[in-house]
């Protein structure tokens, strides 16, 4: 099986700003948009009148991003504004994510489907402790890629020396939490400086740009280095003069390779089988890969419905308890007992929360005792057991599941 790593104009990156408040991620943001040219003259022109109401010469390039009117009047980013743009060398869709801490379980919206996140710091004051929380939750989102993005080196008159200790201090705190790729890049988001094109300023960087990175960052990876994984969304049975006997299952493959032939397992219910068939498209294959949507036959009829899962290779243990390192998201703080809703795939269960282990530390990222539970943007580690019965209440907590 080769690797669907790509680099190819055709591929699509999956990008994340984020960054403490006023580092600039909009900014950022709105001089890649203009400067790769993917503004349209109209919203330019939009730009260029809010700007002048506001009594600024230049346009705000911030404005491209932050469209809700509460955020132009504050001057801060509220929401994940979304944003798609290509250049001849690939697609992105990027998601400008808010930098107050308030708003941290947006930034877990905006890098959950994420292969790269840009962590803009402010060079005047290096790596904050919403720096590190949101280094953290891209490390606990799994974002394979990041790119520390030095912003407002114009302010330090460009000077290496303060751009070399802030990507040292983050380099080795985003080491420490797992992150294998980390690029350093300065930049002037408001003077356009190593943002699309080059700097004058800084001849004593010899990396990309930050666009050059972003076009060139491999993205996907080799999916037969993890086992199939085939949650079920959909049972067709269209029972049609054409087709009486067809029985299919159709979903997204979560992980892994599946072929034709392959014996699976069927979760819960631990019957096993073989993959008879595999459609894509309306049309048959021998294989598919993950993230394809596809749908699969087996050989025999077994009782499958939505949320029950096809597994090939060594199946997962069915298991009450569950344990994950957690960000939460609730105002509500999350405390042992507390009765969740647990989301797998296509299936939901009632739940507990039996443990909270331990809080983790943003700042020293040491595992600290949690007797009062998490508050609101706490990470921590969590055990919770599968409840029988009553009414699940609402309460927010997300990690990307193995």
């Amino acid at each position: 099986m080769t690797t669907t790593t790509q680099t190819s104009a055709t591929s699509l990156l999956r990008f994340a700003t984020a960054g403490s408040v006023d580092d600039g991620k909009s900014t950022l943001v709105g001089r890649l948009l203009h400067d790769s040219k993917s503004v349209l003259a109209d919203q330019l022109e939009a730009v260029e009148r809010a700007s002048l109401n506001r009594g600024q010469e230049t346009p705000d390039l911030a404005l491209l991003t932050d469209g809700l009117r509460a955020e132009r009047e504050q001057g801060i980013t509220i929401d994940v504004a979304y944003r798609y743009f290509a250049t001849p060398r690939r697609r992105f869709i990027l998601a400008d994510t808010p930098g107050h801490v308030q708003y941290t379980r947006n930034m877990v919206t905006g890098a959950s489907t994420a292969e790269l996140a840009v962590v803009l710091v402010d060079a005047r004051n290096g790596v904050v402790e919403q720096t590190r929380r949101h280094a953290a939750v891209a490390a606990l989102l799994r974002v394979p890629h990041v790119v520390l993005a030095v912003n407002k080196m114009d302010l330090t008159e460009y000077a290496e020396p303060v751009f070399a200790a802030i990507a040292a201090e983050f380099t080795a705190y985003a080491a420490s939490l797992g992150v294998k790729d980390v690029v350093a890049v300065p930049i002037s988001a408001l003077a356009g400086d190593n943002v699309v094109e080059p700097s004058a300023h800084m001849d004593w960087y010899g990396g990309p740009t930050l666009l050059e990175h972003l076009e060139t960052v491999p993205v996907g990876s080799d999916p037969s280095i993890e086992p199939a994984r085939f949650p079920v969304q959909y049972v067709i049975r269209p029972q049609t003069d054409e087709h009486p006997d067809y029985r299919g299952y159709a979903g997204q493959l979560a992980s892994g390779v599946l072929r034709v032939g392959d014996p699976v397992t069927v979760l819960p219910s631990g019957h096993t089988t073989t993959v008879a068939g595999i459609d894509a498209l309306g049309r048959p294959t021998d294989i598919a890969w993950a993230p394809q949507s596809v749908t699969v036959r087996l050989t025999d009829d077994i009782d499958i419905s939505r949320g029950d899962l096809i597994a090939a290779g060594p199946a997962p243990v069915p298991t009450k308890d569950i344990e994950a390192t957690v960000s939460h998201l609730s105002e509500r703080p999350l405390r042992v007992g507390a009765k969740v809703l647990l989301k797998h795939t296509t299936r939901t269960v009632r739940a507990l929360v039996k443990e909270i282990s331990y809080r983790i530390d943003i700042d020293t990222l040491e595992q600290r005792d949690a007797p009062d539970g998490l508050d609101a943007n706490d990470i921590g580690h969590v055990v919770w057991t599968r409840k029988a019965a009553a009414s699940a209440a609402a309460s927010s907590a997300v990690a990307r599941a193995a």
